[in-house]
């Protein structure tokens, strides 16, 4: 969804590199994600805590008034399709000088169906000989009588959490309408550092901050709001029924995607990441298999996954707080296998990247190469493995692993200890700004 939402807007005439504002966890993510589509981002924004859509963008349009500039933004979440990219395009250029006008402008999808599952926006009056419309009121996701009435009467379209406004213009509404907001993420931006790629708000000063929608904080208040329809096969893909919906399927209504047995099976998404998943006489499923766990639904209902999530923080499970495959900014490890005293690691280093040097108090590691090439600093030696050859690093011991080759290091690790931690860690020095203990 990342790299969909990046390359619908490259190549745009004048339209700059992304900035992303995204949490802190997911910044490794986020990073590959883009570069793996060849798109260098102008700054990747970390939030260490949620605090809705009003401050992300507020942080976005601060940011980006830094270099003296004000220019147009064009915000964009990062969970949804548009399939008629050309026409979405084309919808940003016509848009664009009501925006230089100082106006902020939302993106009504036109309705296909009673939705229940959106907000809707109620157009107003017509600005010119355009689409363009004065936004007349926001609603909340109505019931099914009310969602019919809105298609039928043909003035409210479905609320896409899609703008585009100016900076300046955006943080003077701000002001006049959420001053504390806008206070508080002017601290957190000012106090913040920057991190090779990374740039990270202050922790106190964006905690501190009040949480809100755009919506909420800006657009059902301020008078300058305007709505421009679009039809371009929008879908906001927040859940994974939505990715059925919006996929293409085959003679019995069924999405795969992975390794997949469907006998007699009908109108399902079955997506599978890591193992074969068979389904026999089944209909109107979503079925997920990823490394970390199953989900098996009715598409009516898999967006109460939410209540399973709930369960899971609960009950702290580490499924609730961990994924299996974690990115780092030199790669990527997998935890293949965990129990008491030991854990095993599939980890891959990018070719010219190399973790910190660092030591661990309570673990002792076994390094073995399947794949490319590691060099290996162990105390005062310095040496090379190949494929098949492996080493042992001492409870202890100071110790660094590098790539130095063209192709993807790969190799197996074996921790043994105490504890298994990955705040176990005492960085010596770090190519990644990270601070000691930081992932």
């Amino acid at each position: 969804m990342v790299q969909n939402t990046a390359l619908r807007i490259a190549g745009t005439s004048d339209v700059t590199a992304p900035m992303v504002v995204c949490n802190e966890e997911h910044r490794f993510m986020v990073a590959e994600q883009l570069r793996a589509v060849g798109i260098h981002p102008a700054a990747v924004i970390l939030e260490p805590i949620g605090r809705n859509t009003g401050p992300a963008v507020a942080i976005a349009a601060l940011h980006a008034q830094n270099a003296g500039a004000d220019p147009i933004l064009l915000i964009l979440p990062a969970d949804h399709v548009i399939a008629d990219v050309e026409g979405f395009r084309a919808a940003v250029r016509q848009v664009a000088p009501h925006a230089e006008a100082g106006r902020l402008i939302t993106f009504g999808i036109v309705p296909t169906a009673p939705e229940t599952g959106y907000g809707y926006i109620k157009a107003g009056a017509p600005l010119d000989e355009s689409s363009v419309c004065a936004v007349d009121r926001f609603v909340e996701k109505p019931d099914a009588a009310t969602a019919q009435r809105y298609l039928d009467s043909g003035d409210y379209y479905w609320n896409s959490g899609m703008f585009m406004f100016r900076a300046s213009a955006f943080l003077a509404e701000l002001e006049r309408l959420a001053p504390a907001m806008l206070s508080a993420c002017q601290q957190a931006l000012t106090a913040g550092r920057a991190d090779l790629d990374f740039l990270w708000l202050s922790r106190s000063a964006f905690t501190a901050c009040p949480k809100d929608s755009i919506d909420y904080a800006v657009m059902e208040k301020t008078d300058h709001a305007v709505v421009m329809p679009l039809a371009v096969g929008w879908n906001d893909v927040g859940s994974w029924s939505a990715l059925w919906d919006v996929g293409e399927r085959d003679a019995d209504g069924n999405i795969s995607r992975g390794d997949v047995i469907s006998v007699d099976t009908r109108d399902s998404y079955v997506d599978a990441t890591s193992r074969l998943v068979a389904t026999v006489g089944v209909e109107h499923l979503v079925v997920v298999e990823t490394s970390d766990a199953v989900l098996v639904a009715t598409k009516d209902r898999v967006q109460e996954v939410k209540a399973v999530v709930d369960q899971l923080k609960a009950s702290r499970r580490p499924e609730g707080r961990n994924h299996r495959k974690v990115y780092r900014p030199w790669g990527c490890y997998d935890s293949i296998d965990l129990d008491e005293r030991f854990q095993v690691k599939r980890i891959t280093v990018t070719p010219g990247a190399s973790l910190s040097a660092q030591m661990h108090h309570h673990r002792a590691e076994h390094w073995v190469v399947v794949r490319g090439t590691a060099r290996v600093t162990r105390g005062e030696e310095v040496f090379l493995l190949t494929e098949n050859q492996s080493t042992y690093i001492p409870v202890g011991v100071r110790h660094r692993l590098e790539n130095p080759g063209k192709i993807p290091l790969e190799m197996v690790e074996v921790q043994s200890g105490s504890y298994l931690g990955e705040d176990d860690i005492v960085r010596y020095d770090d190519a990644y700004g990270r601070e000691k203990g930081e992932a």
